[in-house]
């Protein structure tokens, strides 16, 4: 197990290294100078303009600029605001906490309500809960989740008025319920689908008659042998779905005005604050390999017949 991981984190070293560098391209390649945009619509002399890009080392090329942001970065160093001269690092410390909170609060409404809608219909498939799930489940599918976010707002806040439009205190866990809720919804469609799928599949599997024939106790059957084996489907799409909740968040801080990540990132990009965009895109990067090398170590823990050479 121990040579397992060791390996996957030396495999995550050239991912981590890819994803960044194409994240660092994509920001050289947009158009505009945030030095000139610094200037604002006053004049100015070119001189001081190329002394400013030089100083920065934006004029260095392109390979240059990111191997320096690359050794800022392994040294804790996520460089510095052009415009306000704030360190990023304190930027990412202020947003990325409550993007993380809002995550966790959509992750866990999600496996909670989704695995079980899917465990009460799997256990039945082909009811009128299978069919009312399968019902629902395309309803949030097919729904964009800006969508649903000024819908869900429009009920609840302007013709209900149980909560307020947006968000008034990121911290308050009840104010971010609905956010959490419209974030979550359409990953617990998925994780509620395959969840059934998956149970209703192991349901005609050869062991699970071998347990109902040897006179185990249902709870037992359910609980260990059935739930085990079919979650192994679901606990691989949990895994890669914290990267997304956290990229989605963005549309969904922005319906709701949560001060996070989104509020962060569509502010550098207003301002052409490429490293800021660089910064944060390299933490959820981070957060996607160590989800899926979580959710790796996990098979073996559902699954006894999974082993790590």
């Amino acid at each position: 197990m121990g040579r397992y991981v060791a390996r996957r984190l030396l495999q995550m070293i050239p991912v981590f290294i890819g994803s960044t560098f194409l994240i660092f391209a994509m920001m050289y390649a947009l158009p505009g100078d945030p030095v000139r945009a610094l200037m604002g619509d006053q004049s100015f002399d070119p001189a001081i303009l190329a002394a400013k890009r030089h100083e920065l080392g934006l004029d260095l090329p392109l390979w240059q600029q990111y191997v320096n942001y690359l050794t800022g970065l392994l040294q804790g160093d996520f460089g510095t605001e052009i415009g306000s001269g704030r360190p990023i690092a304190d930027i990412i410390a202020d947003a990325f906490p409550v993007t993380i909170r809002l995550t966790l609060f959509a992750f866990t409404f999600m496996v909670i309500v989704g695995i079980g809608l899917g465990v009460v219909a799997g256990l039945k498939p082909n009811s009128i809960r299978d069919r009312g799930l399968l019902g629902l489940t395309l309803v949030l599918i097919s729904m964009p989740s800006f969508v649903l976010g000024y819908l869900m707002q429009y009920v609840f806040a302007f013709q209900l008025g149980w909560i307020t439009p947006t968000v008034q205190d990121s911290e308050n866990m009840g104010d971010l319920l609905l956010p959490a809720i419209v974030l979550g919804s359409l990953s617990l469609a998925y994780v509620a689908r395959l969840t059934r799928t998956s149970m209703a599949e192991n349901l005609r599997a050869d062991y699970m008659r071998t347990a109902v024939a040897k006179g185990l106790p249902r709870r037992r059957i359910v609980g260990v042998h059935l739930m085990r084996n079919s979650l192994v489907p679901v606990v691989t799409f949990l895994g890669t779905d914290i990267g997304n909740l956290m990229t989605g968040a963005i549309v969904t801080e922005g319906i709701f005005n949560v001060q996070g990540v989104g509020d962060a990132v569509y502010e550098a990009l207003f301002r052409r604050e490429g490293a800021t965009v660089v910064g944060i895109a390299s933490l959820i990067v981070l957060v996607y390999l160590l989800c899926s090398l979580l959710v790796d170590l996990l098979y073996a823990v559902l699954d006894p017949r999974i082993r790590y050479a």
